[in-house]
């Protein structure tokens, strides 16, 4: 594609609309109040943001931190009109000040930075500034809400600098087409060697991300290691966006496994899954539909039990990951309670599944300490249900190394398994 056309595409992505419903405007669940959520994996629920500020993880992933105070000062300080005026992030078109608006243009500037990179021959500098752009773009998209149209062309945006980037790096890339009820989605391959089968990883994040955010875990952590990462969406979000989020999580996870014994590279005999958030539960459940295609499963801080089935800690979640939920279910403008009364039915145990019989392959269940997503019990859960299985929580603190001591944890756990 040449530098015009893709200006082209931008230009026309984000040309100006009447009408554009602005992102805390969409699902509308009535009589809601905010909590608020502080930890290491979800970042922080700020009084006056709508949404949860991710500044550990952003940050981890490649996003500047003064470039992102500095986005985040410009919606601060902006006078135009929002949907709450007490929610700095409600702006209202793309416009400055606009959430999406002011993500994306730090991502265009990336995108041309890395063409000119491109232009003179370094394509190293170019794959790490499209990588940069790509992140830029997914928060412009966060918190990945359906109907968000402005979002939806900020993914557009993350997937095409994504791929540009896995062209110019020395790391494999490759897309997995997976058919499922007539359709089909795209998973990544992710390959620090083609000369050999390896040992792969299937991953999930949660619900409010793009697969491509988990590039930092296959760099960092899975490609030293000598394995392939798969990666692919959660239903209802980027590449699996065509299918609602119900409670079987794991059934697009399941039509990859079956299928991943026809793609090249893969070490059948050594499969493993890791599941971050509601990627977990995916996770977790795809341990019990399918123990002899897999080695081992891993859930990193799950919404396992104790979240989808006890009010009290619905009642503290904030109100974009409510707003988040419902809008994987297809639901819009519903009270809180009639969104809540449908979570029991995602809990692993309410489906029988843990804590009723063991499943002939290790789990782990990972998770910092005072979680509040993924309890102790969770995990103690998922220890029990498993032949070899473990429960660890990891100290809280520092909040801004969770991520990295987590996967410590995990990459030893697979060394073993994999073996």
């Amino acid at each position: 594609m040449s530098d015009t056309s893709k200006t082209n595409l931008s230009e026309q992505l984000f040309a100006p609309r009447m009408n554009t419903k602005e992102t805390s405007n969409l699902v509308k669940i009535a009589n809601l109040k905010s909590a608020s959520v502080h930890n290491a994996l979800d970042g922080d629920s700020e009084s006056g943001w709508y949404r949860v500020l991710r500044r550990p993880q952003w940050i981890w992933q490649g996003i500047d931190p003064i470039e992102m105070e500095a986005i985040l000062s410009r919606m601060a300080s902006s006078t135009a009109t929002r949907t709450s005026d007490e929610l700095l992030d409600t702006v209202i078109g793309y416009k400055p000040g606009n959430w999406v608006y002011e993500w994306t243009q730090v991502g265009a500037k990336l995108q041309k930075k890395a063409r000119a990179y491109v232009e003179m021959g370094q394509k190293e500098k170019a794959a790490d500034t499209l990588l940069k752009a790509s992140m830029y773009y997914s928060v412009a998209a966060y918190p990945h809400l359906k109907g968000d149209t402005l979002a939806a062309q900020a993914e557009l945006q993350a997937n095409q600098s994504y791929r540009e980037s896995m062209a110019l790096t020395p790391h494999q890339m490759r897309t997995i087409d997976v058919k499922y009820e007539g359709k089909t989605f795209q998973a990544f391959i992710h390959l620090p060697r083609t000369d050999k089968l390896l040992p792969t990883v299937i991953v999930s994040g949660g619900l409010d991300s793009l697969q491509s955010d988990l590039w930092r875990l296959y760099r960092d952590y899975f490609g030293p290691a000598g394995f392939a990462m798969v990666t692919l969406d959660m239903p209802s979000v980027g590449h699996s966006s065509r299918w609602a989020l119900t409670e079987d999580t794991s059934r697009l996870h399941q039509a990859l496994v079956q299928q991943i014994r026809d793609v090249p590279w893969v070490d059948n005999t050594k499969v493993a899954m890791l599941g971050l958030r509601f990627g977990a539960n995916a996770a977790i459940r795809l341990g019990f539909m399918e123990p002899t295609r897999l080695k081992t499963c891993i859930s990193l801080g799950g919404a396992i039990h104790s979240m989808l089935t006890q009010p009290t800690m619905l009642d503290s979640m904030p109100r974009m990951y409510l707003d988040v939920i419902a809008s994987r279910m297809g639901k819009h403008g519903v009270s809180k309670s009639s969104l809540t009364s449908h979570l029991p039915a995602w809990s692993l145990k309410n489906q029988g599944l843990l804590g009723r019989r063991k499943v002939d392959i290790p789990m782990l269940g990972i998770s910092l300490k005072n979680d509040p997503v993924c309890r102790e019990i969770d995990n103690q859960l998922i220890e029990m249900s498993s032949r070899g299985g473990k429960a660890i929580t990891l100290p809280d603190t520092p909040l801004h190394d969770g991520y990295h001591r987590s996967m410590v944890t995990v990459i030893e756990w697979l060394k073993d398994k994999l073996a």
